[in-house]
């Protein structure tokens, strides 16, 4: 047998040896983000979770890199605080630190997005802007459990039917349709939501009128439980190279959140 024959079944052998350890070897899977899904029109739709603009920015994430696998958990808004302090979830997104975070050990980073809670009213013959204040005395129609800026971001609900002469729902649609009823003098909503529903019922804009003074804007914050295996300086990488790519204003601006060019609170 010739050395050059026995030469080349060793190669022949080591190349089968090496694709058989490598294959051998598992593929370690990217760990985990898990963040919180909680129902908030436009960014979360709990009957339709790939529709939201969460969706779209944990598939942006998911496409810019391969070191972490961004995932939705499902949560409430009662239930998101916990299950960021027991793990249940890692991240919180589209939140503000006044929205109850108060004393829940998380890191804060803005996302530079900007979103607002608009006031409207059914569009009547002589009604204008004056109709919008004082809000003593009108019938409000308000969304369960988020924080307005009139209450001074307190969500009780019995302080808000006492005080407010509230009525809670739990939908956008909801409190639409009490304005447009006439059940509710004003209701509250969130000004992405409103604009996304116009674009698709454009007969809306004729039924409304829309406060020209806001009841809250807010800037858009990430909370990231400190035990994550994502780093906050590495998330915070991660979003500023979608807004550097454009990748932020497609998702967003359609909706009318604004993209600021740079966070200003690191």
């Amino acid at each position: 047998m010739s050395r050059t024959f026995l030469w080349a079944l060793g190669c022949v052998a080591l190349l089968s040896w090496s694709q058989e350890g490598r294959a051998a070897v598992p593929e370690v899977a990217a760990p985990e983000i898990r963040v919180a899904s909680v129902h908030f029109p436009p960014y979360v739709y709990a009957d339709e979770p790939e529709r939201g603009l969460l969706a779209q920015l944990l598939r942006a994430l998911n496409r810019q890199q391969q070191d972490y696998r961004f995932i939705a958990r499902s949560t409430s808004l009662a239930r998101r605080f916990s299950d960021l302090r027991d793990g249940q979830i890692d991240l919180a997104v589209f939140e503000n630190p006044d929205w109850g975070w108060q004393g829940i050990a998380a890191a804060r980073l803005e996302m530079g997005l900007e979103d607002a809670e608009i006031y409207v009213a059914q569009a009547r013959p002589g009604r204008d802007q004056s109709f919008f204040q004082p809000l003593q005395g009108k019938r409000l129609a308000l969304f369960k459990g988020y924080h307005y800026g009139f209450s001074g971001f307190a969500n009780d609900p019995q302080l808000l039917r006492e005080q407010y002469n509230a009525e809670l729902t739990y939908s956008h649609d909801s409190i639409l349709g009490l304005v447009l009823r006439g059940r509710a003098d004003i209701g509250l909503l969130t000004r992405s939501w409103l604009q996304e529903r116009q674009l698709r019922e454009p007969a809306l804009q004729a039924q409304l009128l829309v406060g020209e003074q806001v009841d809250q804007t807010y800037r858009h914050y990430m909370l990231l439980r400190p035990q994550a295996t994502i780093t906050s300086a590495r998330l915070q990488a991660l979003l500023e190279q979608l807004r550097h790519s454009g990748e932020l204003q497609r998702i967003f601006e359609p909706y009318g959140v604004q993209v600021k060019a740079h966070v200003t609170d690191r």
